[in-house]
């Protein structure tokens, strides 16, 4: 049951927020904010739109979207053709990508249905009532949002991330904080994507993927990423192309589906680019060139049946359609998958897992992280300094880890909104103490067998919603960090990978299937390895293959 906020004619200073989605999962972003008097929806990433066409007026003076992935705006155009007058704002780049959402449509034009607001300027949008745009990162035309209500006391504001980066992309500078600091919002709502977890800087997370990308190719496989229409694709074909690993590297970039389509729109927003960017487009073209190596190419309906037959690299939306038309039947493929969360499919989603358990493609997943880690989350609340935060855009259980940070308990008003619940925001100089997170460390005991160890813990860690995710499986992972001992669960997926591995590397020339390799160590004297722990992908200039008649190397261990 949707709560819809109390009347506000005797209350000018109301804030509250009303989400109609906040994230979670496969769930899109809508969330209608008041204040004051006025309603504004941020986002539209509804499936469903029921719950905003139920009243017989629009649900918001105004809609507001941060940028062009679907889990925000998918629902756009629906809302547009229920309420054509009900006016919808976005920055100009974010309004040239919004199409993509709705190819069905065929060309739409901007002016259609968004209005274009402007960079870093204040734009007074109703009376005592502005909004301004700050770059976001992320994506091209993400927008941060910053809401002003202004009555005779003082000035209320509500400051919307949206999606954020505070790295910089290929494609996309970062967030930057030197404009935010000390901007203090009454109210911040704010994605929490990745939780508390820290990430490897953003050039080491390129470096790793490009490297596993030459080696896939360097062992004779063919590579396939599925990748979502709008973002990470054209992300990873920048990489490819500039990249000192491929540059001038005799190999065929082959891009499918609806991710061609957005490759078409990005060369239509080179000035809006940075200037790296914009200086690389001018000696030799971001997308579509067959004259330098490596060759970027759309891939066409007569090239599909030829996939594989050379060295190749595929970037598709569509994966499963390529796999199942027989289209990766040539050659041996490795697929590259985005790691969860992220945007599109991903490897926890619940079709690539499917699709991985019903063929023998070997998978791998990597990190190529569109969104600020834990430690750039809490960095930017810090400099904004607000009084109320409301994380959104998330799992229930990173979000949750954000909140129990005690750095943040201890200075602000968390929330954690969930559909159809009203969020009240009541302002004051008072600070309310939030109620204090669950515990998140257990006590247990030791116990020291004759050929095992056994660490007995108390049952209401079953209570806990990490539990599901770490006893997944039932199998465990030990490893010392320092003095402490660190336990982690293993997922089916990893299971189904390891398994997929283990299949690759037998048909690779690689440690694994060389014939002095024993306890995971490499017994060759004449290799620069010997005597050294090797991982079992391997590969020195002094190979020998296991014979015929000798055991598996895998046996050997």
């Amino acid at each position: 049951m949707i709560q819809h906020p109390p009347s506000t004619e005797h209350s000018p200073t109301h804030l509250s927020c009303l989400p109609y989605g906040v994230g979670h999962g496969q769930e899109g972003v809508c969330l209608q904010v008041q204040m004051g008097p006025y309603r504004f929806l941020l986002d539209c990433g509804l499936n469903n739109l029921d719950p905003l066409l139920t009243p017989s007026q629009p649900p918001a003076d105004a809609v507001f979207c941060s940028h062009a992935h679907p889990d925000h705006a998918r629902g756009l155009m629906a809302l547009h053709q229920a309420f054509p007058k009900l006016p919808i704002y976005a920055s100009e780049v974010t309004g040239q990508l919004l199409p993509l959402n709705w190819p069905e449509k065929g060309p739409l034009k901007t002016e259609d249905f968004c209005q274009v607001l402007p960079w870093g300027t204040s734009v007074e949008l109703f009376k005592n009532l502005t909004v301004q745009l700050f770059r976001a990162g992320h994506l091209p035309g993400a927008a941060a949002i910053l809401l002003s209500y202004q009555t005779p006391q003082r000035i209320y504001k509500l400051f919307y991330t949206g999606d954020f980066s505070l790295s910089n992309l290929q494609l996309v500078e970062g967030l930057s904080v030197e404009g935010l600091r000390g901007l203090s919002p009454d109210v911040l709502i704010i994605e929490g994507t990745y939780g508390t977890t820290r990430h490897p800087h953003r050039r080491q997370q390129e470096k790793h993927l490009m490297q596993r990308i030459n080696e896939c190719l360097t062992r004779g496989y063919r590579v396939v990423l599925p990748v979502p229409r709008l973002g990470l694709g054209q992300e990873i074909l920048k990489l490819l192309r500039s990249h000192h690993q491929f540059t001038g590297q005799d190999l065929d970039i082959w891009v499918d589906g609806q991710v061609a389509n957005a490759c078409d729109r990005y060369l239509d927003l080179l000035p809006e680019f940075p200037l790296s960017v914009q200086n690389f487009a001018k000696h030799q073209p971001l997308f579509w060139d067959e004259r330098i190596c490596p060759r970027l190419r759309r891939l066409t309906p007569q090239q599909r049946g030829k996939l594989g037959e050379t060295p190749c690299i595929v970037l598709t939306d569509d994966v499963m359609a390529l796999y199942d038309e027989g289209y990766l039947m040539l050659g041996s493929w490795v697929m590259l998958i985005p790691a969860a969360p992220n945007e599109g499919q991903t490897d926890e989603s619940p079709e690539i897992v499917t699709f991985m358990q019903g063929h023998s493609i070997h998978s791998e997943s990597y990190l190529l992280a569109e969104h600020s880690d834990g430690r750039n989350t809490t960095q930017l609340i810090h400099n904004l300094r607000p009084q109320h935060i409301l994380f959104v855009h998330g799992s229930p259980i990173n979000l949750t880890d954000l909140t129990s940070l005690e750095e943040l308990q201890n200075r602000y008003q968390l929330h954690l909104p969930s559909a159809g619940k009203l969020v009240e925001l009541p302002l004051g100089d008072k600070f309310i103490q939030p109620a204090a997170p669950s515990p998140s460390s257990y006590e247990g005991e030791l116990n020291e067998l004759e050929t095992n160890i056994t660490i007995t813990l108390p049952q209401t860690i079953l209570k806990d919603p990490h539990w599901r995710y770490f006893a997944d499986t039932g199998l465990i992972e030990a490893r010392w960090q320092g003095d402490e001992l660190v336990l982690r669960g293993v997922s089916q997926r990893e299971l189904l990978s390891q398994s997929n591995s283990n299949r690759v590397v037998n048909d690779l020339d690689c440690c694994l299937t060389c014939r002095h390799y024993r306890g995971q160590k490499c017994w060759n004297s004449q290799s620069p390895l010997y005597g050294f722990k090797v991982t079992p992908e391997g590969f020195c200039p002094v190979f020998e293959p296991v014979d015929q008649e000798e055991d598996s190397p895998i046996n050997n261990e």
